[in-house]
């Protein structure tokens, strides 16, 4: 793991030098009976999710998008759903691209989207040039670095001379690198494909140290390399990835799930301490970043490390509703407590009260979900199965909660909820907006509430089908 997030790449440009215009990209279409086009961002509210499209381009037709000005400059994704033939069934493929100041013309053949013979842009495109350009430099660069690094990671002997020659070697080495990626991000100064070159830089390692050592020494010079004052880094889709890297290196010191919930919120307090310190907006991602992991983990002591943050006009966070809201749920809906009554309509469009289970023995729970949600999925595919023995069905009445809303999403659940016999089902109209969502503060899906049927209070909120089937009850 080590040796994989150590290649990982960030650079600098000022967020004022972010089009003012909308630019657009030309297509020219061969090779193939007819196409869709879609442009999807791989940042920002709209992260993929098409923001533009034409449909039905043939072959030998020329046709653009508009690309908005709010997304410029920045990463996407072209995505062509195409038929080889009139008759045939579409097929997708995608294309990465860098839009900045420059529209774009492209010749497209959507079959070989990524064949520098069969697709190509406009002789003096910049952008997307210059970063093929220094991908390529990037891998010869790194080669003789890379063998280095497996050799330091895998020597049994590490107290050798043979050894500390080695350590000796990698670091000239990574000193030239860094140089030589500083040099590259400089040159290209004004385009936005420098904002992506220094998420390769080379942080320093303790390589005489053991295996906690070295991890820590990693953790330690993460941020060494990363311009925090650049605002322009938010709006690539390797500033998520490298976080992704810091996180998973504080997974790795995790021997349980109690150190975990410690060493995250540390984790994040100290890069958003250090976030701090640069652009406003790089700070308030950064907030954002960690309200995204710890809602979907539900780490209720990672949202008690983002509370002194709403408080700073200097942090311009995105998730300031959410993230209040949650920590006012963890004050309000806690054991003990009587959980909301509520009336929604079951899959047959009849009025539901929760209040009308609420009597007799044993539990009811809750679990508000969504259809196309991958989460949901891996929890209902465990949880289904489970909740149908018969020591567990007797004691135990599932009601599920969609929060679907798009025509696309309910018709996923209707298709979905027909495998699900011997739940309740239930849709909340408005999703996460609902009465329903905001009673039981749901920011995020899955959520599960264990609540006792006789008092109608809730026993417990289980954070996994884990800690829901070792409840002492059931």
């Amino acid at each position: 793991m080590i040796y994989n997030i150590l290649f990982l790449l960030i650079g600098s440009l000022s967020i004022e030098n972010a089009c003012a215009r909308e630019l657009k990209i030309t297509f020219h279409i061969r090779g193939v009976a007819g196409t869709n086009v879609s442009l999807i961002p791989l940042s920002g509210p709209k992260l993929l999710k098409s923001i533009a499209d034409v449909k039905s381009v043939k072959s030998g037709q020329t046709t653009f998008l508009t690309v908005p000005d709010e997304y410029l400059p920045g990463e996407f994704i072209l995505r062509f759903d195409y038929r080889e033939k009139p008759e045939s069934t579409p097929y997708p493929s995608e294309k990465h691209i860098l839009i900045g100041s420059q529209s774009l013309e492209l010749w497209v053949h959507p079959m070989f989207a990524n064949n520098s013979d069969s697709t190509w842009f406009q002789q003096d495109e910049k952008e997307n040039n210059a970063f093929a350009l220094f991908t390529s430099e990037n891998g010869r660069q790194k080669e003789k670095i890379s063998l280095l690094q497996q050799f330091l990671m895998a020597y049994d002997d590490t107290g050798s001379d043979f050894y500390r020659e080695g350590i000796r070697e990698y670091e000239k080495r990574r000193v030239g690198y860094n140089k030589w990626l500083d040099g590259r991000a400089k040159d290209d100064k004004a385009l936005f494909a420098s904002s992506l070159y220094r998420f390769s830089y080379l942080p320093d390692i303790a390589w005489t140290g053991s295996e906690k050592e070295r991890l820590l020494s990693l953790i330690g010079h993460y941020f060494d390399g990363i311009d925090f004052n650049d605002p322009v880094i938010t709006r690539t889709s390797q500033l998520n990835e490298w976080m992704n890297g810091y996180v998973n290196l504080h997974g790795q010191m995790a021997t349980s799930v109690a150190l975990r919930d410690s060493l995250l919120p540390a984790a994040a307090k100290k890069a958003i301490e250090t976030a701090k310190t640069g652009h406003p907006q790089v700070y308030g991602w950064m907030v954002d970043y960690f309200y995204r992991g710890f809602e979907s983990n539900d780490l209720p002591q990672g949202m008690k490390v983002l509370e002194p943050y709403l408080n700073d006009p200097a942090c311009p966070t995105t998730k300031r509703m959410e993230i209040e809201r949650r920590l006012k749920g963890m004050e309000t809906l806690l054991p003990g407590v009587v959980a909301p009554d509520f009336v929604l309509n079951n899959s047959d469009n009849i009025p539901v009260r929760l209040s009308e289970f609420t009597k007799g023995s044993g539990y009811i729970l809750l679990l508000f979900w969504s259809a196309d949600c991958s989460h949901c999925a891996e929890t209902v595919k465990t949880l289904y199965p489970w909740s149908l023995k018969p020591e567990i069905s007797r004691k135990l009445e599932v009601i599920a909660i969609s929060l679907d809303e798009t025509d696309a999403e309910i018709t996923a659940w209707n298709s979905r909820i027909t495998g699900l016999k011997g739940w309740t089902h239930l849709r909340a109209k408005e999703g996460i907006n609902s009465k329903v969502a905001n009673d039981y503060f749901i920011l995020a899906t899955p959520v599960m509430i264990l609540i006792d049927r006789k008092t109608g209070k809730i026993v417990e909120m289980p954070g996994s089908t884990a800690e829901l089937m070792n409840f002492s009850g059931l």
